[in-house]
């Protein structure tokens, strides 16, 4: 089982130029994921959905969006025609952006599997805070369970990005405490309720996913923003995980997606 976590600034889109969102498509068919998680689906809801059903007829999947009310950076689930859909929750309320959880039956699992699409707010670990408070009702040990998207937070694993104190002061607002050190909160506490992170439990978890190449001398300094983290069930049957850098991410989004294997 192959699932891939990625956020695509923007849907792929600089205004009308949809070259980045054709590079994410050839990326997708090629990585070929069971499961794709999104996050900034922006525009997929508008007109008619025509992007959504754009997106499912060249990578072959269903997909299913949570509408980000306040910010139009909408997240999203697609699956497989072989995984079939048993519930979908949209979570628009609690969270900066959004929020989607599909439960799905997955063939040969013996039991079923809740991805949740995440992308928690980046301006300040205070509200990402919050947001993680509402993820840990998930964080059911025995369950398969799979929270992915970007984070926006240094994880309690890794080590302070190279560079923070060169970031403008608003920019670096977001990721430090009032004190000024680096605010590893939001993934203590998903932590605590019991989500592995499946990089640090495979000893990948140096690698940073921001900024992509192409991104460089934006709001990001080199640091891992986005994650998988897995219910400890679900994380026993983990094999590999990844960033994946390569000339297509470099210029596709500012940020690398993630993908990681488990053996259900």
């Amino acid at each position: 089982m192959k699932i891939m976590s990625y956020n695509t600034l923007f849907g792929g889109f600089d205004g009308n130029d949809g070259k980045r969102f054709d590079a994410q498509v050839k990326l997708i068919n090629e990585v070929s994921p069971d499961i794709l998680l999104v996050q900034e689906a922006k525009g997929f809801l508008q007109s008619g959905m025509s992007l959504l059903f754009k997106m499912e007829e060249r990578i072959n999947m269903r997909g299913f969006i949570a509408p980000a009310l306040h910010t139009g950076q909408n997240t999203g689930v697609f699956v497989k025609p072989a995984i079939k859909p048993v519930s979908v929750e949209i979570d628009s309320e609690h969270f900066h952006h959004a929020v989607v959880a599909a439960t799905l039956a997955v063939p040969g699992s013996a039991k079923p599997l809740t991805v949740i699409s995440a992308h928690l707010c980046p301006f300040g670990p205070h509200v990402r805070l919050r947001e993680a408070a509402y993820l840990v009702n998930y964080a059911d040990d025995s369950a398969y369970t799979l929270v992915a998207g970007d984070f926006n937070s240094v994880s309690s694993h890794d080590p302070d990005p190279v560079g923070m104190d060169e970031l403008p002061s608003r920019f670096r607002a977001r990721y430090v405490t009032p004190e000024g050190a680096t605010d590893r909160s939001v993934l203590k506490t998903l932590y605590q309720a019991g989500f592995v992170d499946i990089a640090f439990k495979l000893g990948k978890h140096i690698e940073p996913t921001v900024p992509a190449a192409n991104f460089k001398g934006t709001e990001f300094v080199p640091f891992r923003s986005d994650y998988i983290l897995a219910t400890k069930a679900l994380a026993a049957t983990a094999t590999s995980y990844s960033a994946i850098k390569n000339p297509l991410t470099n210029m596709a989004s500012d940020h690398y997606p993630v993908i990681a294997e488990f053996n259900l």
